[in-house]
């Protein structure tokens, strides 16, 4: 015969498990699946087919976080709204961000301690390169390079 210890420590380890297994497929559900416009330009669409009519063009870089997949087509959304329907070839797996704040100060190192490069504007899209903390590392169109805080940008 088990002791109650013994039982309840079964009973807590059973419980345990089924809840980690819970929070472990919440977490893989959460997961953010994002791409990035890897065409000059792509057309958001009302429907996942070439003919739907666009709803969007987006240019080159523009992050996008997935939704949905169907048939070659991904649903997605920015960080205002759901957008549509891109078709998936027109995307990679390049990071990018887009500015969200009217405007971003792009500096030497990641932290308001150092230097300014330039002045990004509300909606430019920049080339993640990488990140440190709520700081990333990132490149213009041009080819500058510099650090932003990510608070004031969206994507990944």
């Amino acid at each position: 015969m088990l002791s109650l210890t013994h039982r309840l420590s079964q009973t807590f380890l059973a419980l345990g498990l089924a809840a980690g297994a819970v929070f472990s497929s919440i977490s893989a559900a959460q997961a953010q699946e994002f791409v990035s416009i890897k065409t000059t330009t792509a057309h958001v669409r009302e429907k996942p087919a070439a003919r739907a009519p666009s709803l969007w063009e987006l240019g080159a870089g523009y992050p996008l976080q997935v939704t949905q997949r169907k048939n070659g087509w991904l649903r997605v959304k920015d960080h205002e709204a759901t957008l549509g329907w891109v078709h998936a070839p027109q995307t990679h797996k390049k990071p990018h961000m887009v500015i969200t704040a009217r405007s971003a100060q792009l500096r030497a190192g990641p932290g308001t301690q150092h230097k300014p490069l330039a002045k990004l504007d509300q909606h430019e899209v920049v080339r993640t390169l990488k990140k440190s903390g709520d700081w990333a590392q990132v490149q213009r169109e041009g080819g500058q390079k510099g650090w932003i805080s990510r608070r004031l940008a969206w994507g990944w």
